[in-house]
């Protein structure tokens, strides 16, 4: 399931006409849509996993796209800026270490993980691109 259309709507109200808002980013939008559609495949998985795999990969894949919107909020410092992007990438990474354990508990199809897998990838260059050219984003 997309949420685009949360992120539509949410895109609507642009307060800061220069540069936007953070919901017009690439990265945010690619990784918010990715949390949601984690948050869709984990109500699936086994209630034993409910305080353990559940809890983790829900709350790493959130911490990307609300990193991104915080490091967003700081482009006026650089150093601070990348910091953040930073720690949003180490949650990416950490997202796809859970998708790793949810494809080995076979919790998910190869398919599945191919394609999530394949998404994070793209937040991670799209981050890897902002840590690159901050001033881009001033």
């Amino acid at each position: 399931m997309r949420y685009s259309y949360i992120i539509s709507i949410l895109g609507l109200l642009k307060p800061d006409k220069i540069m936007g808002t953070f919901r017009e980013l690439i990265a945010y939008k690619k990784a918010f849509n990715l949390s949601m559609e984690i948050f869709e495949m984990t109500k699936k998985f086994p209630k034993e996993e409910t305080y353990s795999l559940i809890d983790q990969i829900r709350r790493s894949s959130r911490s990307v796209f609300a990193s991104i919107a915080e490091a967003y909020k700081k482009r006026r410092y650089p150093n601070h800026f990348v910091s953040k992007l930073t720690d949003a990438d180490m949650e990416n990474g950490e997202t796809q270490a859970w998708l790793d354990v949810s494809l080995a508990c076979k919790y998910i199809t190869e398919d599945q993980f191919y394609n999530l897998n394949k998404q994070s990838e793209e937040v991670s260059h799209l981050l890897l691109y902002m840590i690159k050219n901050p001033e881009k984003f001033k």
